[in-house]
């Protein structure tokens, strides 16, 4: 469908990025990529794009760099999927970054044949939200300390489709099997997840804004790989064709996000710009709160 609310071009509506510095998950291809590549052409101090390989997010940089040849471009491996790949990550970026102004949690799994993490957990869960919570609370501290005098804001994307969940719940206990749920029921909840944890870290962390958002329905490399089960050709065969956006108008959202004024913090975003004004289910906080306990317990030891 057409995106709707505020007009938006990201030639002229994007403000200076002069002197931030900006991290996107998943920038070497699809919504992360055209991110990267648009927000370079607005002067950031820093831009750093991951990938799973350093070779993938070097190549990414090279393809960017084509089209803004000054531009301040870095790049970090990153497997959303392993811990140790995330914290080596996140110190390499605190080693030579010294103020975090924009985190675009950009990057994510859909349809994925039924398969865990390395660290035993189901793989869209682990990777859409666990992933990007570590991420998210080594770079945490870096984050407080640079709003303390700048607009700093942590952008996390997640799906409409966590309206298509099972009553608007979360199934803690299918967290760490492969067991049940078909995987587009498991990308809905974890793109729940990362709609309720925003709305946990602007909470926990009223020093710098969080907000989730949808893209809209985008024609990424997500639906493109080779098909998996039912649900997935389903979707490829009958929906992609007719209901699919293409990156460059699906990427708006988080682009008019990552620099605009009066965010919401905790809010939901659709496209563009469109404050997400529907009561939710009641009894979603206390699921929220259990969410962020949850993710707590989980990696406790893994930040020191």
């Amino acid at each position: 469908m057409p995106n709707k609310g505020i007009p938006f071009n990201p030639s002229t509506d994007i403000p200076s990025l002069s002197g931030k510095v900006i991290l996107i998950t998943g920038a070497n291809s699809g919504l992360g990529q055209k991110s990267a590549l648009e927000l370079s052409k607005h002067n950031p101090s820093e831009l750093w794009i991951t990938a799973r390989s350093t070779e993938k997010a070097e190549a990414a940089v090279a393809e960017i760099k084509a089209v803004s040849p000054n531009a301040n471009i870095k790049a970090l491996a990153l497997d959303l999927g392993s811990f140790e790949s995330i914290k080596a990550a996140a110190k390499k970026f605190l080693s030579e970054a010294s103020r975090l102004d924009v985190l675009m949690l950009n990057a994510g799994i859909f349809g994925h044949p039924p398969a865990l993490t390395e660290d035993g957990y189901e793989i869209h869960m682990g990777t859409n939200h666990l992933g990007h919570a570590l991420l998210l609370k080594l770079l945490a501290p870096l984050l407080v300390k640079s709003a303390a005098d700048a607009d700093v804001r942590v952008l996390i994307l997640t799906s409409i489709g966590w309206r298509l969940g099972p009553k608007q719940v979360l199934e803690f206990e299918t967290f760490k099997t492969v067991e049940g749920a078909s995987p587009i029921m498991r990308y809905v909840q974890s793109k729940f997840a990362n709609m309720l944890y925003a709305e946990q870290v602007a909470k926990h962390f009223p020093q710098f804004t969080t907000i989730s958002l949808h893209p809209g329905e985008v024609g990424t490399a997500l639906f493109s790989r080779e098909p998996g089960d039912e649900q997935i050709r389903y979707l490829q065969k009958e929906v992609v064709p007719t209901k699919i956006v293409p990156v460059d108008e699906g990427v708006k959202n988080q682009l008019w996000a990552a620099g605009a004024s009066g965010l919401v913090s905790g809010a939901y975003y659709e496209p563009v710009g469109v404050l997400y004004q529907e009561k939710l289910q009641e009894g979603h906080v206390e699921i929220a709160e259990k969410l962020w306990d949850w993710t707590e317990k989980e990696l406790e030891g893994q930040v020191v």
